[in-house]
């Protein structure tokens, strides 16, 4: 098992920014990528950007290509998100999310291993 803690969230009006993280922590493994998802009221959580964290490779949904980006720190085994550019849409519960045994930095919900416990982002117009 891993367990993450995400931290971060909050309010900010549109086109401004925040920075999610997420510490791992827990059994470790050679190969896997963790990633971000959300879910907005009465949506199903979507996947927004993810990273292999052996190789590096990044895979963005294109509703946030060239506003987020997500990086690592490899020593304290935590991921972040800088939001960059918010918009209401992007208005969610972010959850952080690893996949292990896996090198793509793409995976679905239902791929995904553990679970974080959510943050809230709420950007207002």
């Amino acid at each position: 098992q891993v367990q993450l803690v995400e931290s971060g969230g909050g309010l900010v009006q549109a086109g401004g920014s925040l920075r999610l993280s997420c510490a791992a922590s827990g059994r470790t493994f050679s190969n896997y990528a963790m990633g971000w998802f959300r879910q907005a009221p009465g949506k199903e959580r979507e996947f927004v950007v993810g990273i292999s964290w052996s190789a590096g490779q990044v895979y963005y949904a294109d509703s946030v290509k060239g506003r987020f980006t997500i990086s690592k720190d490899n020593a304290k085994n935590t991921v972040y998100l800088q939001m960059n550019s918010l918009k209401p849409e992007d208005t969610a519960v972010y959850y952080c999310a690893v996949r292990l045994d896996s090198s793509r930095a793409y995976f679905t919900r239902y791929e995904a291993d553990n679970w974080g416990q959510g943050t809230q982002v709420t950007v207002s117009s």
